[in-house]
């Protein structure tokens, strides 16, 4: 099947990405992903469960491995632009696969609530994701010559993306410091944050990787970055919502101004 890029491989598995997508958006109405304490851990919890520090890891190492690996078989691999963006990935996937999981802050004794399951669909994501703009951006882009720098496209999307990864970054850091670098078995596991982008809304480490991902669409300018992008869409807003009124379930003192995940709307 030929209809984006003219190469069949390509073409047949966007296809089959963007119906995966749909799939998880419609999945996750009805439940979230099972990781994390509040989605599908505890005790009673079914399946294979990793702890947080490993299955963080193990989910997001391919987004170090495989947009390379792709990225450096194409024709225009050593193009400047290219290259840019191949800087901006490895960056971006450093701090979700290593720097981010290595900082987490786990309480002695939680029990493991990283389902292998999730770690699984995060591989066929991020392969599918890596595969879709490495081998855009070094052989079948046409667009990425140094002009590329000057197009309002590339400019606003390098800020919309700057703008998130700093709001997921920011975000993670005050959620990170809730619990003391060697928190003490009885200490609270959930407590309720403040500053930042939880000002406005309950989950911004959410809101600012979707920014993170529209920013880098609309750097990009193809279809395999808005694929990833309808990805985390649609397993991060039903996963806001949920922690939402989780949060104003078991906090009687919670915030009631606050939204979800996108400030003043949802």
């Amino acid at each position: 099947m030929q209809w984006y890029t003219g190469n069949t491989l390509y073409d047949t598995l966007l296809i089959v990405g963007f119906a995966y997508s749909l799939l998880v958006m419609v999945s996750s109405v009805f439940g979230t992903a099972a990781y994390g304490g509040r989605f599908g851990g505890g005790k009673r919890a079914k399946g294979i469960k990793l702890g947080s520090k490993t299955g963080w890891i193990l989910m997001e190492l391919p987004g170090l491995l495989v947009f390379p690996v792709v990225f450096f078989m194409g024709p225009n691999a050593d193009q400047s632009v290219p290259l840019f963006f191949l800087a901006v990935w490895m960056f971006h996937y450093t701090n979700r696969a290593l720097v981010a999981p290595m900082l987490m802050r786990v309480q002695p004794g939680s029990t493991a609530s990283f389902s292998l399951g999730v770690v699984i669909a995060g591989w066929a994501t991020l392969f599918l994701h890596g595969y879709f703009n490495a081998a855009y951006l070094t052989q079948f882009g046409e667009q990425y010559t140094d002009a590329w720098f000057s197009d309002p496209r590339f400019q606003i999307g390098l800020v919309v993306y700057v703008i998130g990864f700093s709001l997921n970054v920011h975000s993670d850091s005050i959620l990170r410091n809730l619990r003391a670098p060697n928190p003490s078995p009885d200490e609270p596991r959930y407590k309720i944050p403040y500053g930042g982008g939880f000002k406005w809304v309950t989950c911004p480490q959410y809101f600012g990787e979707i920014l993170s991902f529209t920013g880098f669409a609309i750097m990009v300018w193809n279809l395999g970055a808005v694929f990833v992008l309808a990805m985390t869409a649609g397993n991060l807003i039903p996963r806001a919502l949920f922690t939402h009124k989780w949060f104003h379930k078991n906090f009687d003192d919670y915030p009631k101004a606050r939204k979800a995940i996108i400030p003043g709307i949802l």
